[in-house]
């Protein structure tokens, strides 16, 4: 950190970035350039054959080409060692030894066509040995450079040609020269449409309308604004994510005090509906799972789930008008069935439909707890992925609610189209016309979840005794008001350090601050930071003995964003200082604070050790609340966590402990 500037433009890659890949290329040089000077001096008076001369000269002039380059990379290597990723002056000659080795690419390129040409040369007929010694080397050489050039593309950074300035967003309101404004207008707009080009390119298989032009825009935007005001490189947030990590399990080592400890238990009032609140989840995360389809049933049977859908899909087939685009052979429906348990005859409608804002769900009847269950799919497709990143807010008035309610754009309107889907088509009164004393469900997982609690929100008036369970939901779903409301219908089930839970806009910014500021205090180098990382990843270890050695400085600074190479190594001026001071003061934030729905569930994972846990997991639950889950967990279970077979898991472990306790 920043970005290494070469060529006049700035990369996506640090001085002290070359390390790990130096080293591992220096590995490979020598290792060659032994094995040509063996070849040189062990065959050294055999090139008297047809084409010996070339043979001779080309082996000689590679000795020396390698002998060049591994010189070139060890001082490569060596100054990328030096400093630390805040304090990169010690490493200000680097570009200059890096012109070098790239300017020895050229000689290398020209000896690898002379080397080819050579060994296509049917006239030559010296040893074999020397003949496949000298193919070998071609091969080689033509492998760096391709992975040479792909690793130039990596790096590239298009909007580094810019003559950019990392400002926030809000000071940018500050800047009262028309030439500054423009130039930071035509900047954003740049920004913006890089990563829009991106977007595109990811999805460039999904069939795009109004809708999917309209979503790429907004999250084109949502992407630059949270990246325009750090200047870090991939492998920085690597590494602050490391240290991160290892910050927190010393934190979590640290004993609590009493006070603390009380205050997140449950009250003893609240136990019994605990244990009930677990069972119904329970049974209903099934239904949630089921949603996903064949994908999940095949993910968590992956030796018998073909060969039982391949035989069970023939049989009972339904007709085409009860299903909504499934698959040909029903594979998505024959896992429902075979998940839930239930009949086809207890289902009233099922949608596999997607589009972006449009997701798939089914509706079924439910006789073991006198329910009409609508059960809504998490994310399983780019175009979910959309829906799930169109993060902006969205008012959401009701009239119990004295509050103007704010919700996620995009979640609010798949739950929009269910809510058509089921009122319009007239699904739920089917359902109902049916089975009149059963009460209403939703339920779903991860977007699911957030979908069956925006629906729920909108089906409340018109059933009143509806409930919703929303497993693993994005936390940055509704604001306060409507998040307070939801309590009294809608319950929502968190395992462990589950990333998604914990996911919204000033939580990442929160995030973004954290790993800046710890990465700027560290004194490690980062190639140290990443080994120790990943050995620590791998193979555990007390936290402690990986500090973080952060320094003394003032606390301020550190919240500071880092903005370019002169902001880690003296103080800025006081103009930029004052700008930015007020901007913050002056300036709402971008995005309001959104919370999880409903009264919150949170299963914890117990385990004597971190790292060896058997395969008898035990976990605890209790009740928990919104600001629990305020800061982002970094830990290698932040995305298991999320996924619905450990949901499952958890739940049914946790119910049949309370089955067991209630037989003693």
């Amino acid at each position: 950190m920043p970005g290494l500037v070469l060529f006049g433009r700035r990369w996506a890659i640090g001085s002290d970035d070359f390390v790990l890949p130096g080293a591992f290329e220096l590995f490979v040089r020598l290792v060659w350039w032994i094995g040509i000077l063996v070849l040189y001096t062990v065959h050294k008076g055999q090139f008297n054959c047809p084409g010996g001369g070339l043979l001779h000269s080309y082996l000689l002039g590679l000795i020396l080409l390698l002998a060049s380059i591994i010189c070139a990379l060890s001082a490569l290597v060596y100054i990328s060692m030096q400093g630390t990723i805040s304090n990169p002056g010690p490493r200000k000659s680097l570009p200059k030894i890096l012109y070098t080795r790239l300017l020895l690419y050229f000689p290398e390129f020209i000896w690898a066509v002379v080397g080819a040409v050579w060994v296509s040369d049917n006239s030559v007929q010296c040893e074999k040995t020397v003949i496949n010694g000298v193919i070998g080397t071609v091969i080689a050489s033509w492998i760096i450079i391709i992975f040479t050039v792909l690793g130039v593309v990596i790096v590239f950074d298009p909007l580094g040609g810019k003559k950019t300035f990392y400002l926030p967003d809000g000071a940018s309101r500050n800047l009262e020269s028309s030439h500054s404004g423009q130039l930071l207008y035509n900047v954003k707009s740049s920004a913006t449409r890089v990563w829009e080009k991106r977007i595109r390119l990811l999805c460039c298989c999904i069939v795009q309308d109004d809708d999917h032009r309209v979503a790429f825009t907004s999250i084109a935007e949502l992407f630059r604004s949270y990246f325009s005001d750090t200047d870090l490189v991939p492998s920085d947030i690597a590494a602050g994510l490391i240290l991160l990590h290892q910050e927190q399990d010393k934190m979590e080592n640290c004993p609590k005090e009493p006070e603390e400890v009380l205050c997140h238990s449950p009250a003893s009032l609240m136990v019994d509906d605990l244990d009930v609140e677990l069972e119904n989840a329970a049974h209903y995360m099934l239904f949630a799972a089921a949603a996903y389809g064949w994908p999940y049933y095949v993910y968590t049977n992956p030796y018998t789930a073909l060969c039982k859908l391949n035989g069970d899909c023939c049989r009972n087939r339904p007709t085409d008008s009860d299903i909504m685009g499934s698959d040909r052979h029903n594979f998505h429906f024959g896992s429902i069935l075979k998940i839930t348990g239930l009949q086809y005859r207890d289902f009233i409608h099922i949608s596999f439909h997607n589009k972006i804002y449009e997701i798939p769900f089914f509706v079924a009847l439910d006789h073991k707890k006198e329910a009409i269950v609508v059960a809504v799919r998490g994310t399983l497709s780019f175009e979910d992925i959309l829906t799930d990143l169109s993060a902006d807010c969205e008012d959401l008035t009701l009239e119990e609610v004295l509050e103007n309610g704010f919700v996620h754009k995009g979640i609010t309107q798949a739950a929009n189209y269910i809510y058509r889907k089921l009122i319009n088509d007239g699904i739920l009164n089917q359902a109902f016309t049916i089975a009149p004393e059963y009460k209403l469900v939703i339920v779903g997982h991860s977007l699911g979840g957030g979908t069956a609690s925006i629906l729920s929100i909108m089906l409340r008036n018109s059933f009143p005794t509806l409930r919703c369970y929303a497993f693993s939901p994005p936390g940055g779903l509704l604001s306060k008001s409507l998040a307070d409301y939801t309590k009294h219908f809608i319950v929502s089930v968190i395992v462990g350090k589950d990333l998604v839970a914990r996911l919204s806009m000033p939580n990442m910014e929160d995030l973004k601050r954290r790993i800046v500021r710890i990465v700027a205090n560290c004194n490690r180098p980062k190639y140290q930071i990443l080994l120790r990382g990943c050995w620590y990843e791998v193979f555990g270890g007390d936290p402690d003995d990986f500090p973080t050695e952060l320094d003394g400085r003032s606390q301020a600074a550190l919240t500071q964003p880092l903005l370019a190479e002169e902001s880690l190594m003296v103080q800025r001026s006081p103009s930029y200082s004052a700008l930015e001071e007020e901007s913050h003061l002056n300036s709402p934030p971008q995005y309001p604070h959104l919370y999880l729905p409903g009264k919150i569930i949170h299963i914890v994972e117990e385990c004597s050790s971190r790292r060896l846990c058997s395969s008898d997991i035990k976990y605890t639950a209790r009740w928990s609340n919104e600001t629990v889950f305020s800061s982002i967990l970094i830990s290698p279970k932040m995305i298991t966590d999320h996924m619905p077979d450990v949901v499952l898991k958890a739940l049914n472990s946790l119910s049949q402990e309370h089955g067991s306790c209630l037989s003693c």
